[in-house]
């Protein structure tokens, strides 16, 4: 003991050494693991990695081959907050994997294979702040549910992915949705992307690179940005009839003649009726008087 009544150095040495290897016992191995963080970037792994601390509450497995999320051992550890996964090769297979990880605020799965979103996938994040998908190439349907339960996201990063086009009701409905990355897909920009621009320009939420949110179809309107495309979009939509539209016109003329001609020609037998009834009557009015006037006796 030290003249102050503290340990010795040696032995604060020792403690130190023993709690660094108290934390490492379970530490995944190629991982790095401190206190209540795990990090397994770049290490090549092509399954999720096992003994990962249950009170881990950072993970990162960046940059490496990861095909599958089980959830099962994802569910184990509860308490996880932040969960990287970008630069994998992630598929379509996420619906119900996040299940056990309700906790979980910060989401990145950009960089990998997705291929579709629904309700099912985040469902159960409750508490999801920041949701990352970009370069996604594959990424070519969000459910317009699919954020329902996601109400606390904040910043959701869809840029650079197979989306031609996204339901207004996906993100309007996301209370405290402040940014939202769209750039760089093949946005079709026809009537039923109408409302989604008008969305854009009337919302209180930021887009970054908003230079490079375009229109990629139709041609006439490629490369024109979509906030801007709404003036032009609702002149087409609204004001210009298209093929269909014209059939339809016809089709309703051609109904309302019909039934103008057939109730002109019931109107007309109508009259003629009334005309020869009316006709008749005047008639046998008159044959009654002259009959009366010959029987009368006379008077002389």
């Amino acid at each position: 003991m030290s003249p102050s009544g503290g340990p010795q150095p040696l032995s604060l040495m020792f403690l130190l050494g023993m709690g660094l290897a108290s934390e490492n016992i379970n530490c995944p191995s190629r991982c790095s693991c401190q206190y209540l963080e795990v990090n397994c970037t770049g290490q090549q792994l092509q399954e999720f990695p096992m003994t990962i601390p249950l009170d881990t509450r950072q993970l990162i497995l960046a940059t490496n081959k990861i095909s599958y999320l089980p959830a099962v051992e994802l569910s184990f550890l509860a308490d996880l907050v932040y969960l990287d996964c970008r630069e994998n090769l992630l598929g379509d297979d996420l619906d119900f994997t996040f299940i056990g990880v309700a906790k979980l605020v910060y989401l990145d799965l950009s960089f990998n294979n997705l291929t579709q979103v629904t309700f099912s996938t985040f469902s159960q994040l409750i508490s999801l702040v920041v949701l990352k998908m970009s370069d996604n190439p594959n990424l070519v349907a969000i459910e317009k549910d699919a954020f329902a339960n996601n109400t606390w996201l904040r910043y959701l990063d869809v840029s650079r992915t197979g989306l031609l086009f996204l339901d207004t009701s996906t993100v309007r409905d996301l209370p405290n949705l402040r940014f939202l990355a769209l750039s760089d897909n093949l946005w079709h920009c026809n009537c039923s992307f109408l409302d989604f621009t008008t969305w854009m320009t009337k919302s209180n939420v930021h887009f970054p690179d908003a230079e490079n949110i375009t229109c990629y179809m139709p041609e006439g309107l490629r490369g024109v940005k979509v906030p801007a495309v709404e003036v032009q979009l609702r002149f087409n939509c609204l004001t210009q009839l298209h093929k269909q539209d014209y059939i339809f016109l016809c089709l309703i003329g051609f109904c309302i003649f019909s039934a103008g001609t057939v109730a002109a020609w019931l109107a007309g037998i109508c009259a003629v009726i009334y005309e020869v009834h009316t006709a008749k009557g005047e008639d046998d009015e008159e044959e009654e008087e002259d009959t009366t006037t010959q029987n009368c006796p006379c008077v002389g």
